[in-house]
């Protein structure tokens, strides 16, 4: 019998420190920026990362509101649901959703790819998406990050 006493380190939130990262989403594709932040917010990209816990980093976009789409996508795209009630299905182009809200966009395509649970609703929490240069969370130091 081996008395080795090698063991499995399981890590949680209060072992894990939380860095912030800022990504500016000039210029950038929309499914490829949403991808690199979902990977943070999920913790990922860090060798302690643990599935069954929050070990994410908070994510500060800037710019949102000039994301680029590829191909012919920016005419045909749509996001589309169902209110419930008969004949309730809704369409809505792309190029309305920029004008409204140009950070949802981003925050969609990036919410559909956390998982849809209790620790990815608590996960997309993290995500501070603005449609601007300018934000207010200089106070959290956050590291530039470069894709």
């Amino acid at each position: 019998m081996n008395n080795h006493k090698h063991r499995t380190i399981f890590f949680t939130k209060k072992k894990d420190k939380v860095a912030h990262y800022l990504f500016d989403a000039e210029g950038k594709t929309l499914g490829r920026l949403a991808s690199e932040i979902a990977k943070i917010l999920c913790g990922k990209h860090k060798p302690t990362y643990t599935p069954n816990q929050d070990t994410g980093d908070s994510v500060i976009v800037i710019n949102a509101a000039k994301v680029k789409l590829t191909g012919n996508k920016e005419a045909q795209k749509e996001y589309i649901h169902h209110t419930g009630w008969i004949g309730g299905l809704k369409r809505i182009p792309f190029k309305r959703v920029m004008e409204r809200h140009p950070t949802r966009v981003l925050e969609k395509a990036v919410y559909g790819m956390m998982p849809k649970t209790k620790l990815g609703r608590a996960m997309r929490k993290k995500l501070h998406v603005f449609a601007d240069a300018t934000h207010n969370m200089e106070a959290q130091q956050p590291v530039s990050v470069d894709i």
